[in-house]
């Protein structure tokens, strides 16, 4: 056996280059599996990154300065509608959440009680009328009579007398029976003013008291009032305008300042500041000649103050706090790359801020996905319908690189090593 012959397990000789193979053959593994890695998206530059954002530009318009407070809507009257009779409710002639008018009926009393009294007030007067018709012609005789010396003095005074207490009599009669007119007429039971009708308390064949018994509740919706509380801070903008004489416009919106309501004008404000909360009650009043003001609604009543010509203005989003009072905003650059900027703002209302200085007319600021965001970062923007203007790219993933380089840098060492493994055997 040679020197270089090693003793195979069956006992015969064998080279020991299937060793050097097989050594060869996992070197070329390993670098096939590190060729692998660095083709990956492990390798793509940090550049390739991008932050899906949304910007807006900034504009030039007219900017309205309002004033806002939390209020709740006021009908400027509520009737609770009651009997002036006693009775039988006969009937109930409105509908509940009805739009009532002044005048119209609402409910029917029973009436033939009042009606008898009536008769016999107005028999008693007949009466006492015809008393008196022929005490008057009695002294109109006695008048000449008592000229001619024909009847004592007395006689003639005494007719006077009894003529004075019939026309009284006449007079009470009469009281009476204008009392059982109004006594039948409070048995229908009229709307004093227009408004809505309310839930119907009582129901017809119930026994009903004077001023004990509710009928119906009516609520004025036209014109409707809000009732409001602005800061202390702010009352002295209101009332130079006031002053001014020219109505305040005041809008008033849902709770989440999302929808306006309706449109109206300032009417007053409280006398005093109320000292608990800071705040000074004013009030509004409203047409409402859509009924989207409903009573004890609570609504935002913005009173608008003042109006900014020509003023550059931002979505109020954009505007982020930095460091200390340091105001920002993310200005996306031609190059799809952001620049943070320190601007000095203005008012805020109906979400947009007014640009002071920082910011020129034109300029795209971030408003959505700012918050991740520095210096210099590249950014892709959506375009209309929120889609990326590159949407041929993973926003917020690594770039994709072309598939014909990694297929080739990766299957070049396991075809090497394949074919060396062949080779091996």
């Amino acid at each position: 056996m040679s020197p270089n012959m090693l003793p195979g397990p069956n006992g015969n000789a064998r080279r020991p280059g299937g060793f050097v193979k097989l050594a060869l053959l996992i070197v070329l593994v390993l670098l096939a599996g590190s060729a692998c890695k660095s083709s990956g998206p492990a390798g793509n530059k940090p550049g390739a990154f991008k932050t899906s954002v949304t910007a807006a530009k900034a504009q030039v318009q007219d900017v309205t300065l309002s004033l806002s407070g939390l209020g709740s809507v006021t009908p400027e009257n509520v009737v609770s509608v009651r009997s002036r009779v006693d009775g039988e409710l006969m009937a109930v002639k409105y509908q509940e959440g009805q739009i009532v008018h002044q005048g119209d009926l609402l409910a029917v009393i029973d009436e033939r009680p009042f009606k008898a009294q009536l008769e016999q007030f107005e028999g008693q007067l007949a009466r006492d009328a015809a008393q008196l018709a022929n005490a008057r012609l009695d002294l109109n005789r006695y008048q000449g009579l008592v000229k001619t010396g024909t009847i004592a003095k007395q006689q003639f005074d005494t007719q006077v007398a009894l003529v004075r207490q019939l026309e009284g009599t006449v007079k009470s009669d009469q009281g009476q029976v204008d009392n059982a007119k109004l006594q039948v007429a409070f048995c229908r039971v009229t709307s004093p003013l227009a408004g809505r009708v309310g839930l119907r308390p009582v129901d017809p064949g119930n026994m009903i008291q004077a001023s004990n018994q509710i009928l119906a509740t009516i609520t004025q919706l036209q014109p409707i009032t809000v009732i409001f509380s602005l800061p202390e801070d702010q009352l002295q903008r209101v009332l130079d305008r006031m002053r001014s004489g020219n109505p305040l416009t005041v809008e008033a919106y849902d709770r989440a300042q999302q929808t306006k309501l309706a449109t109206g004008t300032l009417l007053t404000m409280d006398n005093q500041i109320d000292q608990t909360t800071g705040t000074v009650r004013l009030k509004a009043q409203f047409d409402n000649s859509d009924y989207r003001l409903f009573p004890n609604q609570f609504v935002n009543a913005n009173v608008l103050v003042d109006t900014l010509k020509n003023a550059l203005t931002v979505p109020t989003a954009a505007v982020q706090q930095g460091a200390g009072n340091a105001v920002l905003v993310y200005v996306v650059k031609p190059d799809s790359t952001v620049e943070m900027r320190t601007v000095e703002t203005g008012e805020r209302t109906g979400g947009i801020t007014v640009i002071r200085k920082g910011l020129a007319e034109g300029e795209s600021v971030v408003i959505e996905g700012g918050e991740k965001l520095r210096d210099g970062a590249p950014v892709s923007v959506k375009g209309e319908g929120g889609q990326p203007e590159d949407s041929g790219k993973d926003v917020g993933a690594p770039a994709q690189v072309p598939s014909e380089k990694p297929g080739k840098d990766a299957d070049t060492p396991h075809k090497k090593g394949a074919a060396a493994h062949q080779g091996g055997e």
